[in-house]
């Protein structure tokens, strides 16, 4: 693969795999579309959690560039726990500490990181750019591959939607956060 384009979803109604984008939303997919479509990079593939919001945000480049999305498992959200948690953000701080922490029903940051890389490292024999469009902690996973201190902190200023840039340069893979102004959608839609 030559360029590796991450996107993190648009802002949802709720956490529910189903969770539709909200009106804005829907909006900042609109935007998304159109940012990526300028951006100059020729995409072959969009592989997208099969949830909702992450299909609903890509939706409309798909549609502009002709591209069939493609449905994989392993960009689902990670799972912290099957039971609600009052303080699951203490907790996903904990997981970042501690990447072997696991907790009844859930999954470790250890084992949604390989989950995700099995898929990267399938790509790495792929030619072209490829879009992959996932959910905020799992992209924060990922995206230690790349760059190691990448934690709990940079998860929190993730932005919904966000967009990060990986690709090979000399030998060494460079990560580079496209996306600009996340808060200004001052667009007529």
């Amino acid at each position: 693969m030559d360029k590796l384009i991450l996107v993190r979803h648009s802002e949802t109604e709720g956490q529910h795999e189903d969770s539709p984008l909200t009106k804005l939303g829907v909006r900042q997919a609109q935007v998304l579309a159109a940012f990526l479509d300028h951006s100059g990079y020729e995409v072959s593939r969009i592989i997208s959690s099969p949830f909702l919001r992450a299909i609903e945000t890509i939706k409309p480049f798909a549609r502009m560039k002709g591209i069939e999305i493609e449905k994989d498992e392993r960009l689902e959200e990670r799972v912290l726990s099957h039971t609600p948690l009052d303080d699951w953000e203490e907790v996903l701080y904990d997981s970042f500490q501690d990447p072997e922490l696991k907790l009844t029903g859930g999954e470790s940051s250890t084992e949604a990181k390989q989950r995700v890389m099995s898929l990267v490292d399938e790509l790495e024999q792929v030619e072209g750019n490829v879009i992959l469009v996932t959910h905020g902690n799992l992209l924060a996973l990922l995206l230690q591959k790349y760059k190691r201190e990448f934690g709990f902190n940079e998860w929190k200023r993730l932005s919904r939607p966000d967009i990060f840039l990986v690709q090979k340069q000399g030998g060494e893979y460079t990560v580079e956060r496209i996306w600009d102004d996340p808060a200004d959608f001052k667009i007529n839609v």
